[in-house]
């Protein structure tokens, strides 16, 4: 019979060691705080990265609607330049815009040309000694 309390002891020891060491272990409590304020500022630099691409999401949009108002005004104004004063000559005229050209007629000669993507003449390695 002693060694059936030595035995049921023993088990209760263990179970309040690991208990103990559970509970009373500043490491542990120190990473579970780590953990913690981890978690914590990972959640806050999504919020804020949220918050950065909203901004700006907003900031290109107020711009292009400035960009179409200043757009709009500039054509008003060639526009009634020409019409008030139909006597000025062309390079006098501070609005020497050209009303019946739109922005997809203007891309449209940009992209008639083909793109350069290549320097003039040789460069780096392949170039001759006499010209470096």
């Amino acid at each position: 019979m002693t060694w059936e309390y030595a035995l049921i002891g023993l088990i209760i020891g263990f179970i309040v060691g690991a208990l103990a060491v559970r509970f009373g272990s500043s490491k542990l409590r120190q990473q579970n705080a780590l953990q913690a304020e981890l978690e914590k500022n990972q959640a806050e630099l999504e919020e804020y990265r949220k918050e950065l691409v909203s901004h700006f999401a907003r900031s290109a949009e107020l711009l292009d609607n400035m960009a179409r108002d200043y757009r709009q005004l500039y054509q008003h104004m060639a526009k009634s330049s020409n019409e008030l004063m139909p006597d000025m000559p062309v390079q006098n005229n501070p609005f020497d815009y050209r009303l019946g050209e739109s922005d997809a007629e203007t891309n449209k000669v940009a992209a008639n040309m083909p793109p350069r993507d290549y320097s003039e003449g040789a460069s780096g390695l392949f170039r001759p000694i006499q010209d470096k």
